[in-house]
């Protein structure tokens, strides 16, 4: 039987407002609990793409825009929205290899890049050729971006935290500079970003989910 979206939709934003009323006294168990339903999100993706893509957008609208967020971030793909057997390809090939691992911030000059696995070197230099990843202490760093607030493509009725990629030169222009990410705070130290792809001059395609929480 197929639930209410209504009825859905009330129950997230009841299980988000429970999360963050613990928050004020617990705020590290709260963000192990709010990371545990992305994960849930993630492994229902598997089976119900439909209702986990769903719940992603409910929560995702009950978000706001991240403030402060500074430093390295981990990072999971909870899940694609493009079609089923390209989703499906997706989570076979990140299954066996994941060479993302997350963000990192900076909030001073409104910037960041993304981290990536050493391994992913390989893969890169297939596609980007000319394009260098830089070392770093757990990886490689790549893709700079910069980050602002704005109304959200997919959300224009939401403020969202841009990750913009499209306006760093250095970045390749096949794929990566037609990506935007969109990201919200679901509590402290744990976020929910939507994966938008440029289709026109204006238009944007939702295809896929993310989700970050702060290290330590």
């Amino acid at each position: 039987m197929t639930s209410d979206p209504g009825t859905a939709t009330g129950g997230v934003e009841a299980r988000l407002e429970r999360l963050r009323d613990a928050a004020k006294t617990k705020p590290v168990v709260t963000a192990e609990s709010a990371w545990a339903w992305i994960a849930e999100l993630a492994k229902r993706a598997k089976s119900d793409s439909t209702a986990a893509a769903a719940e992603c957008n409910a929560l995702f609208r009950l978000g706001v825009p991240p403030t402060g967020l500074d430093g390295p971030t981990d990072g999971i793909l909870v899940m694609t929205t493009t079609n089923p057997a390209a989703d499906a390809a997706v989570r076979a090939v990140t299954g066996l290899w994941m060479p993302w691992q997350g963000k990192r911030f900076h909030s001073d000059d409104g910037t960041g890049d993304n981290r990536m696995t050493r391994s992913s070197k390989v893969v890169s230099k297939l596609l980007w050729p000319l394009y260098s990843m830089r070392d770093a202490v757990d990886g490689k760093l790549a893709f700079d971006f910069k980050t602002y607030v704005e109304a959200g493509k997919d959300d224009p009725d939401r403020q969202v935290m841009v990750i913009d990629y499209a306006d760093v030169e250095s970045n390749p222009r096949l794929a990566i500079r037609s990506v935007r990410d969109e990201l919200v705070e679901l509590v402290d130290g744990v976020y929910l970003g939507k994966i938008l792809y440029k289709t026109g001059s204006d238009n944007y395609s939702n295809i896929g989910y993310f989700a970050l929480r702060t290290q330590g």
